[in-house]
């Protein structure tokens, strides 16, 4: 079981954005070719940064530009585990999951939130520099 890939795609649209900028019209669809994703996803991915605050856009002219510090963005994502809400009551699993794994997740949870917190987009950025 992994996270989601939406959480890697977020990280990359955001070193993408910020690599590229003043460079050229930064879209979706430029974006998917980095990614190697699907236009339609790499959308659904940016509605979250945008809601979070993290990216604008202006599709007719600018694109998507970056909205805040790049230090100022933590990869920690909240909600990592999205628990499935209608286990049936009726079975004696289904019924009693939510007691046994919701505190233990919570924890993990915590627990990588916290760890994730220290690491900015920032950090990612300086990274692929000595990289590329």
């Amino acid at each position: 079981m992994q996270i989601t890939n939406k959480f890697t795609i977020a990280v990359h649209v955001i070193a993408a954005t910020k690599f590229f900028e003043n460079k050229v019209k930064i879209t979706s669809f430029f974006l998917a070719g980095s990614i190697g994703g699907n236009p339609a996803l790499i959308r659904s991915v940016m509605r979250g940064l945008k809601a979070a605050g993290i990216i604008h856009t202006q599709p007719l002219s600018e694109g998507i530009r970056i909205a805040k510090p790049l230090d100022a963005v933590t990869v920690g994502e909240k909600g990592i585990f999205h628990f499935h809400e209608n286990p049936n009551p009726k079975c004696p699993v289904g019924k009693n999951i939510h007691a046994a794994l919701d505190d233990k997740l919570k924890i993990i949870q915590t627990a990588m939130e916290e760890s994730m917190k220290k690491i900015t987009i920032a950090d990612v950025m300086n990274e692929l520099a000595n990289e590329i």
